[in-house]
């Protein structure tokens, strides 16, 4: 069976010159109303030959009702599951298939096509295409001009779809991790039941979903960038503490608003870092990763980087205890009470704030009762300048939060919104508490003795190891 998806890309529009080449054609409307104003975004969908292919009709039409001027790629094989006279009706341009079209004044149609898209999406984007662009393998148009793009001014971003035996063979997982390391974006897959009628990941993400990914991906580009060069470390996610090989202590973290307030410190410009406990979750794209499973092992993680850092955000959920004793063997149920001896683990938080050249301090308190009383206590015990408080009840694996700043000025509370809605105010409010510290103290590029490392100046430079890829990269 085809795998189940293709990649969609950004889209020019025809009546309109690129590089001294037209691509006006009979096929292509050429009214006014049809070309590109300076306004417009403009994004080609690439479409691969899955079954998922189908959902790229509502995924046209989702993107051009929101403002995008759609151009429409399709392979060889998306032709066997949805017609391009379809998608011509819901884009309103011509649709693109080969490598050889004679439309295209000056026979390059990769270039032309790649050159006027801002961002190029590709959905489905099958395990056959995947792998191709993994190894910069290029023999039709979808891949070539993707291959052919300014990778630095158009985003590449794919919406896996695949039979989930496939999704979690190790040669596309290895295509994964390459993919992501070379700075492209992957969306997805979702789990649930596939269209062979296994149950697992592998589906492509809804069109809803991918319409407001990709206007949050249009929108993190317009951003300003307060901190432009600035290294920050991030902590996400649970730790496990090990009892015997099978079992453990921890939490329910998610990580997802660690890995958001990472992705939003990537978009204010900083040079960001992120040290995670064991998630369901993709490292995020464009963002130095160091994976750990124990407090002890975030603890070491951290300290090992925290002299490069001038912003420090402790998100993760790390354990207050941890087993006395780890056993090297499995332990047998015996019908009678157990007691296990813990003993606390260190504070990561109150160790970095307390060092004598200590980044500028960010912590999070998530409560059950008392939020802001409670928050209010930690901030002032662990001597740090911000912390943010929620209710865990709420915010523990879900996608949205609300949240309360807390700092010298008072209380600053955040609505309720996605995860990454939150973490971009979060960072935006952090941003003007730690430049203006900067600027009273004579410098844009530090903060005050207390809150700042003079030797934080150089890049974060430990990679992400592909081998760790998780298999759910959306949970």
């Amino acid at each position: 069976m085809p795998s189940l998806d293709q990649p969609i890309a950004p889209t020019p529009p025809t009546g309109v010159s690129l590089t001294g080449a037209s691509l006006a054609s009979p096929l292509v409307s050429n009214s006014a109303n049809n070309a590109m104003t300076s306004a417009e975004r403009s994004i080609l969908l690439g479409i691969t030959g899955g079954v998922a292919a189908y959902k790229s009709a509502e995924l046209t039409r989702l993107l051009k009702k929101s403002g995008f001027d759609v151009q429409v790629v399709m392979t060889d094989a998306a032709t066997k599951f949805i017609t391009a006279t379809t998608l011509q009706a819901l884009s309103g341009k011509r649709v693109f298939t080969d490598l050889w079209d004679d439309e295209i004044p000056n026979g390059m149609a990769h270039i032309e096509l790649s050159r006027y898209a801002d961002a190029i999406l590709i959905a489905p984007a099958t395990a056959d295409f995947i792998a191709k662009l993994a190894s910069g393998h290029c023999n039709d148009l979808l891949s070539t001009l993707c291959i052919a793009r300014n990778a630095s001014a158009c985003p590449l971003v794919l919406a896996p779809a695949m039979n989930r035996e496939m999704w979690e063979n190790p040669a596309t997982q290895r295509n994964v991790a390459r993919l992501l390391a070379d700075g492209v974006i992957i969306l997805g897959p979702d789990a649930g039941e596939q269209a062979c009628g296994e149950t697992g990941l592998g589906r492509m993400l809804e069109p809803t979903v991918l319409q407001a990914e990709i206007e949050a991906i249009f929108a993190s580009k317009a951003l300003p960038k307060p901190l432009a060069g600035i290294t920050a470390l991030v902590t996400a996610g649970p730790t496990f503490e090990a009892i015997d090989p099978v079992r453990g202590i921890t939490n329910s973290s998610s990580g997802k608003m660690g890995y958001a307030v990472a992705e939003a410190l990537r978009d204010a410009g900083a040079i960001v870092t992120i040290v995670t406990g064991p998630t369901a979750l993709t490292l995020p794209n464009n963002i130095n990763a160091i994976q750990v499973n124990t407090a002890s092992e975030m603890l070491d993680a951290v300290m090992d980087k925290i002299s490069e850092v001038k912003l420090f955000f402790a998100i993760a959920a790390v354990a207050d205890y941890t087993p006395v004793t780890t056993y090297s063997q499995k332990m047998k149920k015996s019908g009678n009470s157990l007691t296990l001896d813990l003993q606390s683990t260190v504070d990561i938080l109150a160790t970095v704030a307390a060092l004598p050249a200590a980044p500028f301090c960010i912590g999070f308190a998530a409560e059950s009762e008392n939020v802001v009383e409670y928050a209010r206590k930690k901030r002032q015990s662990k001597g740090i300048p911000v912390i943010v408080a929620n209710l865990a009840t709420e915010a523990i694996g879900a996608n949205d939060n609300q949240v309360t700043i807390i700092d010298d000025a008072g209380e600053h509370p955040i609505p309720k919104a996605s995860k990454l809605k939150i973490a971009h105010d979060i960072v935006a409010h952090v941003a003007k508490l730690f430049l203006s510290q900067a600027a009273s103290h004579g410098s844009a590029g530090s903060t005050a003795d207390s809150a700042t490392n003079p030797t934080a100046a150089s890049p974060i430079t430990t990679p992400i190891e592909p081998t760790k890829l998780p298999r759910a990269l959306n949970a």
